[in-house]
Order: structure tokens, then C-alpha cells, then sequence
């Protein structure tokens, strides 16, 4: 890959994370997210190679509909409160979508099954960049909604993506995944 286009792949990736963290308005977050998604598409497909394409798909697919329900979610919560700040998340439809959307996002237990498959069509430096940068973003978007969302729900995904994470791990024989 040229340089200069991975440079400038890395920097929208720094401000799409930047825009989302930084973020009050549903619009500006949902901006962020989309940014970081359209800069790591190129870098998961920077190969060539089939398993890359078909990596870089599903990321690009499972992201697209994580972000039309942030959208949607936000617009239900604007349509009910008359506001779209990011703390002002009251309805209970859309925290509920908006939890749906994030853990589609972080690839929690429920919605995980995309995450291993991206990780083996991608390269170890772009596996690592997705397992822990592009997880900030939706992580902060989580924080600041948390006040609103079901606890209850919140526990029980993390109880089953770290219980079920270790379990599927020790019976993984790919590194990669």
C-alpha cells in the first residue's frame, strides 16, 4: 500500500475516533463512526486476496447495519425527547436498539459470530488495530449512554462474551481467530 494513502488512512481513522469520543449530538457520533469504518475498510482489503475481500465485506456490512441502528436509535430518542444530545437517551425502545447497535459494533456475544472471520482475512497489524482502537469509539458511546441503558442486559452480554470468549478460545486451533 502507498504511504501516503496509509497515512492518510491512520489520520482518518485518529479523527473519526476523535469526532465520535469528543461528541455530544447523535449526528456528529454517528459521523465519527461511519469515518472509522470507511478508513478501515482499505486497510483490512490492502491484500488483495480473497479471504481480505470477503473480511473486508463483512466488516463493511455488519458495520453499515450497527450504524443504521445508532441512526435509528438516535432518531427515535430525538423524535421522543425533542433533543438530540447524546445523555438525554430516555426511551426505553431506543436504548434498547442503541445497546443492540453497540454490542453489534464491539461484537458482543449475541452479535459476534463476524468478528472472528474479519480477524482471519486480516492482517495481524490490522487484527490488532481492530481488536483494540476501533473499540474505543463505541465503548465511549456506551459510557456516556449508560445511565439509560438496562444494567441488567449490559451484565449478562459481558458475562457471556467473556464467558463464552474463553471457552471458544481453548477450542480454537487458528492463532489468528
Amino acid at each position: 500500500m502507498n504511504p501516503q494513502a496509509k497515512l492518510i488512512f491512520i489520520f482518518s481513522l485518529l479523527l473519526g475516533s476523535t469526532i465520535t469520543i469528543s461528541s455530544n449530538h447523535w449526528a456528529m457520533a454517528w459521523t465519527g463512526l461511519e469515518i472509522n469504518t470507511l478508513a478501515v475498510l482499505p486497510l483490512i482489503s490492502k491484500s488483495h486476496h480473497r479471504r481480505a475481500m470477503e473480511a473486508a465485506t463483512k466488516y463493511f456490512l455488519v458495520q453499515t447495519a450497527a450504524s443504521t441502528l445508532v441512526l435509528f436509535s438516535s432518531m427515535t430518542s430525538a423524535w421522543h425527547t425533542g433533543q438530540w444530545d447524546i445523555t438525554q437517551l430516555t426511551h426505553p425502545t431506543s436504548s434498547l436498539i442503541l445497546t443492540a447497535a453497540i454490542s453489534m459494533k464491539l461484537g458482543l456475544v449475541p452479535f459476534h459470530f463476524w468478528f472472528p472471520e474479519v480477524l482471519q482475512g486480516s492482517s495481524l497489524t490490522t487484527g490488532l488495530l481492530l481488536s483494540t482502537a476501533m473499540k474505543f469509539p463505541p465503548i465511549t458511546v456506551l459510557y456516556m449512554t449508560s445511565s439509560s441503558l438496562n444494567p441488567t442486559l449490559l451484565t449478562t452480554m459481558a458475562i457471556l462474551s467473556t464467558a463464552l470468549g474463553g471457552w471458544m478460545g481453548l477450542n480454537q486451533t487458528q492463532t489468528r481467530k
